[in-house]
């Protein structure tokens, strides 16, 4: 495994609901963008996905089942959390820009000078961020 496949990565829910349930173009980038890669994301990761899993399910964008099996792999995701209060000042100093969730995964980018993967294309468009996004657009 090369540094860079083994530096650490941010990745939002977007990107782990991607890599959970989208067989399509995007979730095929997540596949190749996370891949190998030592991931990080702020604690609520888990209940933000949980929550968007939820919602495709009763709206039928994707099967019970499907999305039981979803939920099933995201507790055993590997990925390494961090609690909000060390970036509490910076998340909420962004937040004419984003909302508390997104500036969370922004503020850990930049506190541990990782780049953040996701597939919001209007927080990768944020005004002051100061860290590296990668994102895929269709």
């Amino acid at each position: 495994m090369t540094a860079s496949a083994s530096a650490p990565l941010v990745v939002d829910a977007s990107v782990v609901v991607a890599a959970l349930v989208d067989g399509g173009p995007a979730g095929a980038w997540v596949a190749d963008t996370i891949r190998g890669r030592f991931l990080v994301a702020p604690a609520h990761v888990h209940v933000e996905v949980a929550s968007a899993l939820r919602r495709l399910a009763a709206s039928g964008a994707v099967g019970a089942d499907l999305a039981a099996l979803a939920h099933a792999d995201l507790l055993e995701l590997r990925v390494q959390t961090y609690p909000y209060a060390p970036f509490g000042e910076r998340v909420w100093s962004l937040r004419s820009v984003a909302s508390a969730y997104d500036a969370a995964y922004v503020a850990l980018a930049e506190a541990v000078s990782a780049p953040l993967a996701t597939l919001d294309v209007r927080l990768a468009r944020a005004a002051g961020v100061a860290c590296a996004v990668t994102t895929w657009e269709p």
